[in-house]
């Protein structure tokens, strides 16, 4: 699951069910590792041994959507049998240049419980901050998908296996 879950590569061309074009469209265009905060300073996955308890990683994306943004990944617990780990941007995040998260409006947190060797429990949860972009408020289908999505990659089922979460 850390090997998984440090390989941010392997989100590039991740695809989820938009609900406003229904049909199935691409959500992370590109996605790597960074050294540090700072955008352009790429780096290798991050390996199972760098994601130990405590351990801060940066990360850049593009999502198709709100365009390129860096993340800083916490990882809060991570053992053979738990992984708590919290992501919160670091720069703006901006629809079609109008800024919808500004520096800590987006944070979501993530908990996976292995149930036995081949199963593991999923949750997760999302905070925006107060002064966030209207904008991306009231399409509550679309936020379920992009969850999904992140979801079935994690545990390996294909993206685009039906049905969607939400149409």
């Amino acid at each position: 699951m850390l090997r998984h879950l440090g390989a941010i590569s392997e989100l590039a061309g991740m695809r989820y069910w938009s609900t406003t074009h229904q049909q199935w469209r691409t959500l992370i265009g590109s996605a790597y590792a960074l050294t540090d905060s700072q955008p352009g300073q790429r780096r290798e996955d991050f390996t199972s041994n760098k994601m130990k308890e405590g351990k801060v990683l940066y990360f850049e994306q593009v999502d198709n959507l709100s365009g390129k943004a860096i993340y800083r990944m916490h990882m809060v617990e991570a053992s053979a049998s738990r992984v708590v780990f919290d992501v919160e941007n670091l720069s703006t995040m901006r629809y079609y240049f109008i800024p919808i998260f500004h520096p800590g409006e987006l944070q979501s947190m993530y908990f996976l419980d292995r149930e036995s060797d081949k199963v593991w429990r999923y949750y997760s949860i999302v905070r925006t901050g107060k002064n966030a972009n209207g904008l991306i408020a009231g399409n509550e289908s679309s936020s379920v998908n992009r969850a999904v999505a992140l979801y079935r990659y994690l545990v390996g089922i294909p993206a685009t296996q039906e049905p969607p979460g939400a149409r």
